[in-house]
């Protein structure tokens, strides 16, 4: 008598226990971090965890710009939940929109003198709030894999996003 599959459906893609474990204090570190940068934010420069994002981006953008459709990559934000942040924005004097002079379907978001102003006091805050929140966790020998984890992590989610 031969000995049957044990398995003729799709293979268990469930997490075992401990890793789903490790995924919920994952999770649950997350939102306790980035609630308390949020909160930081708000209270020494009244400015949204959002907000300091789409500075930072613009920032580092070359010439301090961006299409639009690109800073709503870059901070993982709808189209329109970016034109609604960004609108608040402008009328706050830290972004400006201009049209591309070469194709007017495309509009850039441009970081103004006083949004970078404001990003560079901003910055100290919420370097120092990863550091205390993040950084401050994550022992010396411990490091190198944390690296190494998260570059993997990144580069999956790369991997997933080209494809949709």
């Amino acid at each position: 008598m031969t000995k049957r599959s044990q398995s003729t459906g799709p293979p268990d893609l469930r997490p075992d226990e401990r890793r789903l474990a490790v995924w919920t204090d994952f999770l649950v570190g997350h939102s306790q971090i980035m609630t308390a940068l949020e909160q930081e934010l708000r209270e020494a420069h009244a400015m949204s965890l959002a907000e300091y994002d789409v500075l930072h981006h613009l920032a580092q953008a070359r010439g301090r710009r961006l299409r639009m459709r690109e800073l709503s990559r870059a901070v993982l934000y709808t189209t329109s939940g970016i034109t609604r942040l960004l609108d608040r924005m402008v009328e706050a004097g830290l972004v400006d929109r201009e049209p591309s002079p070469s194709d007017r379907r495309v509009m850039y978001a441009v970081l103004t003198r006083q949004g970078l102003s404001l990003l560079r006091k901003a910055s100290a805050t919420h370097l120092a709030g990863v550091q205390r929140h993040f950084g401050s966790h994550v022992m010396d020998e411990e490091l190198d894999d944390v690296e190494r984890f998260m570059a993997r992590l990144t580069s999956s989610g790369q991997d997933e996003t080209a494809d949709s």
